[in-house]
This record gives structure tokens, sequence and C-alpha cells, in this order.
């Protein structure tokens, strides 16, 4: 129940700070329209009328608006009628059309590397912790040390330099016209996806890896793995079970926080690889000042962010049965 008046403030504010920046939809326009033109291009994008109106009337199209055109186009009824969408200022399209369009872009490149990020993290978070001071811990650490500090566009550019320019083994534009028919075209999609994804890939796992190694420490010397040491259960058994599902709690945190990232914390690296994904529409739309597509990534993005908190909420109670909730 928090999370809707939440969700109501982040939009005010994300609505309150979009109308008071500057910069003007016109501007971009050519010099040679006149005055009264211009104005009337305003008044035609609803930017004669006073702000609560035009924030209630946007609370109206993307909540009750939207998904009404959503049913209309899965069912085949109209229950949407002639109710006003929200419209790209740029392209004058229906922003959510545009981002539906985009959103398998995105997942393809973007969320799968978050995928095999997690997948790689969580094993050598554990054997680094199992295994502290080793030399796989050092490694780890090592390697986790520049995944999180150097930022994407460094490596991706990197990569391009190194397996694109000199070995020429991966393409270094992103085509996302491709399209996949046969067992060639599936190798050619792999190939182009590769360092896009293992970037992204790198900087997720090394942040997951780090935390599922320090939760993994701080748990191994507890009274309760001794105890069950004790009981002479098998050390798969006390690593995997009962360390493991303890230590998974503020990991399911960092997961969770991170998972809105795969549609807009990977801004940069669709830019570097030319991906086009949220993240470049995003940029595009910002450049070009077409505030209703800017509102309405950033307004999803928020509802990513605020709906996996709740969802890392519930997981603590399923990992740990003694946390309750009122």
């Amino acid at each position: 129940m928090l999370a809707i008046p939440t969700l109501f403030f982040i939009s005010l504010v994300l609505f309150l700070l979009l109308d008071l920046a500057p910069g003007d939809p016109t501007a971009q326009l050519p010099l040679t329209i006149p005055p009264e033109v211009r104005e009337k291009i305003r008044l035609s994008l609803g930017l004669g009328q006073p702000f609560h109106i035009r924030f209630l009337f946007w609370l109206e199209q993307f909540f009750i608006n939207e998904p009404l055109h959503l049913m209309t186009e899965l069912s085949g009824f109209d229950f949407s009628g002639d109710r006003q969408r929200v419209i790209s200022w740029q392209s004058r399209s229906p922003v959510m059309d545009i981002v539906v369009q985009r959103i398998p872009q995105t997942l393809w490149v973007v969320g799968m590397s978050y995928v095999i990020g997690t997948l790689i993290a969580l094993p050598i978070g554990i054997i680094s912790a199992y295994r502290q001071y080793s030399w796989f811990d050092q490694i780890g650490t090592f390697v986790s040390m520049i995944g999180f500090s150097i930022p994407t566009f460094f490596t991706g550019v990197l990569l391009i330099v190194i397996f694109s320019v000199h070995l020429g083994w991966f393409p270094s534009i992103y085509d996302t016209t491709h399209v996949v028919t046969d067992w060639n075209s599936f190798i050619v999609q792999i190939k182009q996806m590769i360092m896009p994804t293992m970037v992204l890939a790198l900087y997720n796992a090394a942040q997951i890896s780090r935390f599922m190694r320090a939760s993994m420490l701080d748990n191994l010397n507890q009274d309760y793995v001794r105890t069950a040491r004790a009981k002479g259960l098998r050390e798969n058994a006390v690593l995997l079970v009962h360390v493991l599902r303890n230590s998974m709690i503020p990991v399911v945190t960092v997961i969770a926080i991170g998972v809105p990232t795969v549609f807009g914390g990977a801004i940069i690296t669709e830019q570097v690889f030319k991906v086009n994904g949220l993240g470049q529409l995003l940029i595009t739309a910002i450049q070009a000042n077409d505030i209703p597509m800017v509102q309405t990534l950033t307004f999803i993005f928020a509802v990513l962010i605020v709906l996996f908190n709740l969802l890392a909420d519930i997981l603590y109670g399923i990992l740990d049965p003694r946390i309750r909730y009122e």
C-alpha cells in the first residue's frame, strides 16, 4: 500500500522537474517559422494549460487511457474509444508503442547480460568466501575490482578495438534490424550480442560477487554453522542449505534493485554499441526535448524500482522464516 503514494509522489516530482527544466520543444523547428505559429504549436502540445491540469491529464493518459488501449489490442473489443494517449512530441506517435518496439532489443542484450552476470557472480562469491585468501579468492577479488572500477564505456571501446578492429571476430555495431531465420543468422545474432553482453555482465558480476562473498563470510562464522557441522552434516549441505540461504538475503536486495538497470542503467553501453534500446531512446528524447517520452520512460524505471523492492521484501520472508511483516 505504501508503494501507491510513493509512485504518485515520484510522478509529481518527475512532472515538476521536467516542467521547470529549460528547453523548448519548438527550439529545433526552422527559424523561418513565425512566432505566432510557434505559439500555436506550443498550444497544440498542451503547454498553454496550467501545471495541475497538465499533470492530472497525464495521469489519466498513463494510468487509464494506456491500459484501456492495451486491453483493446489484446482482446479485440473497443475499451478505449477515442481516449487520448501519451503522444511523443518528436515522432507524433504513441509513446508506449515506441517503448514496446524497443523493449526486445533491451531484453536481448542488457537483460541477457544481467542474467549471465548473476549466474557467474553467485558461484564465484560462494567459492571465494569458502576458500578465503586462496588463489581463487585473490583472482576473483582482482577481477571484481577491475570490473566494478572501470566504466563500461571504456570497457566497451577497449573490446571494440581488440575484437573488432584488430581481430575482426565480432561486429562493432549492433544491427537492430537483423532477423533470426536460420542457423547462420542465429550465429550472426550471437556474435553481435557477445561484446555488449560481456561488458555489462562483467560490471554486474563484479558487484554481486562481492556482496555474495561478504555475506557468506559473515554467516560462515555463526554458531548455527558450527552446530550443523557438529551434528555430522555433510559440508555441501552445511554450505548450500544453511549458509547460502541466510546469505542470500542482502544479495537478493542487490539483485532486485539492479534489475531496473536492465532498462535504464545501460544507456552508455547502448550508445557505444549502437543498440537501439530504451537507453538510446531516452538519450534521443532528452536531446529533442521530448518531455512526454522522457517522463514516461523515467516513470517506468521508477515503477520497476518500487516493484522489485517490493519483490525483494517478499523474498526476505521466504528465505528467512524469522522475518515477519505486519
